[in-house]
């Protein structure tokens, strides 16, 4: 056959077309592999890490019902601890379901375990109900403990693993998508002998994206959850684009919540409280900060332990938080800054109105943290900053309220200022008490 011009030109273009196909063909199995891949650490991955967390905290707390329940012996205890038992169960079914084969194994190791903690406060139940107390503590130390910290150490191996997973696959994300930029770059090259129009359809259509795609993955392994990824189109490179800002925010929100969060409380914490105040001042509505702080706290600690005074900022915590899902129309927002100081930050009705139910529900519940030989007395004894042994009050909680509409005050810090120092006359009157900053400058309490 001879090879004319015009069965040259059909050769080339055929050529062009095979290569063109490749190309094409070879970018949307990369694109689709890359998919999968970020599909797989938003929905499997990530939840892994989350729900391990998760599941972590409710441990905790339900060894903490069981350790009040055999100090205090309260009926209600039980029903707090079976509680979080269903809710750790919940969440085991929930992590049962990822793929991996390490983590199913893990969690029916973790239910059983769970399942035999569940049976030993069966037994420390029926040993407080006989007044066997000492005994059921021993049952709790010597059989319980050692259950709970290896339901613990599988959920921070849980968690470990999702994280490595999540390394893992964002480096292989970034391998493929540097292999499939390489070879679509080079099939393109070879196809632009052919024909600048499919040259440069396979440039911008293909390429681009995926360099793009590489140089965000590249950012996103260094740590950088920001990267700029515009890409308007309904394609795989528009999905997996799609997935990347999903995956980006969700880790950069991962990220944000472990950097600035309380790991006592798990609130918000200082960041996140600036960022709150500049939205307020910003709507230009009227809204109230609220800065709460336990008085006599490190007497409390010294005598009792940082242990047993963790758990009254815990129950602070509790309090402040136990009705947020009711008030959510009413727009408050509660954090921590640290040790024994929180912050409230709500409409000014609301906010004296909470302030008011905390001072309350503080006051009831603090008694329950002492001595029944401290309770009777009123008071503990123990050193000053000076070394001194002297007579301290019961904890008391203190609220200082500052309202604004932005217009008020210069900045957050002058607000936070203000409110400390408002905090600092809350706490030279007697008992718990929460006092308010009105317009012409006047506490009240």
């Amino acid at each position: 056959m001879k090879l004319t011009i015009r069965r040259k030109l059909l050769l080339g273009y055929f050529a062009m077309a095979l290569l063109t196909v490749l190309a094409s063909l070879y970018a949307v199995l990369s694109l689709g592999r890359l998919s999968d891949l970020a599909y797989t650490i938003i929905n499997e991955d990530v939840p892994v890490v989350e729900t391990a967390k998760g599941l972590s905290e409710t441990l905790l707390a339900q060894e903490s019902a069981e350790k009040k329940y055999l100090i205090l012996k309260d009926p209600q205890l039980t029903e707090i601890f079976w509680s979080l038992s269903r809710e750790f169960k919940a969440g085991l079914e929930t992590m049962g379901k990822n793929r991996s084969t390490t983590i199913t194994k893990r969690v029916s190791l973790m239910g059983l375990l769970h399942r035999q903690y569940g049976e030993i406060f069966q037994k420390e139940i029926a040993l407080v109900q006989e007044n066997k107390i000492d005994e059921a503590r021993a049952l709790s130390e010597q059989e319980g403990k050692p259950l709970l910290d290896q339901i613990a150490s599988s959920l921070r191996d849980c968690q470990k693993r999702g994280e490595r997973d999540v390394d893992s696959r964002m480096s292989l994300i970034n391998e493929q998508g540097l292999r499939a930029s390489r070879i679509t770059i080079l099939l393109s090259l070879v196809s632009l002998l052919g024909g600048m129009i499919v040259a440069l359809f396979i440039t911008y259509n293909i390429s681009i994206p995926l360099r793009k795609l590489e140089k965000a993955t590249g950012v996103i392994a260094e740590g950088n959850f920001d990267p700029a990824i515009q890409m308007e189109r309904d394609d795989e490179i528009g999905s997996l684009a799609q997935a990347f800002g999903v995956m980006t925010e969700r880790l950069k929100e991962l990220e944000a919540l472990n950097l600035d969060a309380s790991p006592l409380t798990g609130l918000p914490g200082n960041l996140a409280i600036e960022r709150e105040l500049e939205r307020r001042r910003a709507e230009g509505k009227m809204f109230s900060l609220c800065h709460v702080d336990l008085d006599n706290f490190k007497p409390f600690a010294d005598k009792y332990g940082y242990a047993w005074g963790s758990e009254i900022i815990k129950e602070v915590a509790k309090i402040l938080t136990q009705h947020l899902d009711a008030a959510a129309e009413e727009d408050v927002f509660v954090a921590h800054i640290g040790g024994d100081d929180f912050v409230l930050i709500a409409e000014p009705a609301v906010a004296e109105a909470m302030s008011h139910q905390l001072v309350e529900e503080f006051e009831g519940q603090i008694q329950s943290f002492y001595s029944a030989e401290d309770r009777e007395r009123g008071s503990i004894m123990g050193k000053d900053r000076k070394g001194q042994v002297q007579k301290f009050p019961l904890i008391t909680v203190s609220v200082a309220i500052v309202t604004d509409d932005g217009s008020r005050f210069t900045s957050p810090l002058a607000m936070a200022k203000k409110a400390a120092e408002l905090k600092e006359y809350a706490k030279t009157l007697p008992g718990s008490n929460y006092v308010k900053q009105e317009s012409l400058g006047k506490a009240v309490s």
